[in-house]
């Protein structure tokens, strides 16, 4: 699809056609880094300002600049821009790629094309890929994706817990490479749903799928130490790259207005839609089954259920699952009950004994309480009895045997 018009863009989203750049063609590509998309939410007093119900260019025009560590190296990059929760066509004026710095600033950036244009429209519910960009990068380097906008956006597709620091500045500082400008911060992602890189033969991807303890919550922010980015650094230089895919709040079974569609809806686009995915590691459930889920409290028949029919996903696309088990709550009390901890437990000897998954990786063994099982071990606790802390994180990428992951190359 060489040289698409705008109109002709939209409309061939609007069929369901895959866009991808004719020059893109004859190259492998592989996910290099991603997040989930959420639909707009208020800000909140318990973990600050978001952009996402404003938008942006409300004062035309504001450029947003946003930084990412990508998990495995190549020659070129492409960027996928996601209007999925958008009611409205999102018009990006322009959009650059450059390494990060120190904050906001960045090394040279290079202009971002979308079928051969520097502008585009992203139609609502879809993504879009950009064209690819020769900048050559390195596992574990930081990139920074500047967008410029000078018509208003309304409300933003995010992704609220990025647990990394985002930059905007009014006017257009689309080449700035000293941030300066850079003023206002948030600690969350708008749009930016990808960074894809061209790949060596063999290479992948391991997706991480999940909730909030796969997001990252209870992390240090700007740090990259969710168990994701932990399983990255162990895999640094190797055949696979890691994307996370975690929404913190996300239920396995039924939407969430704040925390997104449910799993088994976002599945598709999250996971298996991704380029070079090899294997996914699934950690879903805890929101289905807690206590502050009435009415949506689910029963372990239903959870597991679920679980079945992600594993029925992948496999239909030859990717391999890793399930790993849903970890201690015991200490929040707003999660809690009798009843929610012995779903926990039957979905987790499911998980364990059922036979379903290619592989399973035992968090919970790994992070609960000896004598109290239902409890986080106090050094893994972030301090609200259900996060764990960069430690925590830490410990549970470790537990990730690398030989079950398949394409894994020992250097």
């Amino acid at each position: 699809m060489r040289n698409l018009t705008i109109p002709a863009l939209a409309a061939a989203l609007a069929l369901n056609m895959t866009v991808t750049p004719a020059e893109a063609a004859p190259r492998r590509w592989a996910a290099a880094w991603g997040s989930a998309a959420q639909p707009a939410t208020p800000s909140t007093p318990w973990y600050g300002v978001n952009w996402s119900e404003e938008g942006f260019a409300r004062q035309a025009p504001e450029t947003l600049r946003q930084v990412v560590r990508v998990t495995t190296g190549g020659p070129s990059v492409r960027v996928r821009l996601s209007n999925v929760h958008g009611t409205a066509p999102l018009a990006v004026d322009g959009a650059a790629i450059a390494g990060a710095l120190q904050g906001a600033a960045t090394s040279r950036p290079r202009t971002l094309t979308f079928a051969g244009r520097e502008e585009t429209v992203v139609p609502p519910g879809r993504e879009l890929l950009s064209d690819p960009v020769s900048l050559p990068v390195r596992p574990l380097g930081r990139l920074a994706v500047t967008l410029r906008f000078t018509r208003p956006t309304g409300a933003a597709t995010f992704h609220h817990f990025a647990q990394v620091t985002s930059y905007r500045a009014a006017g257009d500082h689309l080449a700035d490479t000293a941030g300066k400008a850079f003023t206002d911060t948030s600690d969350s992602w708008y749009y930016l749903a990808g960074v894809e890189v061209a790949a060596p033969r063999g290479a992948g991807t391991v997706v991480a799928f999940g909730d909030s303890l796969t997001d990252g919550v209870g992390s240090t922010v700007g740090a990259d130490h969710r168990y994701p980015d932990r399983l990255a650094e162990r895999l640094a230089g190797r055949s696979l790259a890691v994307v996370n895919a975690g929404i913190g709040g996300n239920r396995l079974l039924t939407d969430s207005p704040e925390y997104g569609g449910n799993g088994l809806a976002r599945f598709q686009r999250d996971v298996l839609d991704r380029p070079g995915v090899r294997t996914v590691i699934a950690m879903q459930g805890i929101n289905d089954l807690a206590e502050w889920n009435k009415p949506h409290q689910a029963s372990a028949g239903q959870i597991i259920d679920g679980h079945k029919r992600l594993i029925e996903a992948a496999h239909a696309r030859g990717v391999k699952v890793v399930g790993a088990t849903l970890m201690p709550m015991k200490g929040a009390a707003l999660a809690y009950s009798p009843a929610a901890e012995a779903v926990r437990d039957e979905v987790n000897r499911w998980i364990r004994t059922g036979g379903a998954y290619d592989h399973v990786v035992d968090f919970d063994a790994v992070v609960r309480r000896p004598g109290d099982p239902g409890l986080l071990r106090p050094q893994y606790d972030s301090g609200d009895g259900i996060h764990l802390n960069d430690a925590g994180y830490r410990a549970i990428a470790q537990a990730v045997d690398l030989t079950t992951l398949p394409r894994y190359r020992s250097s």
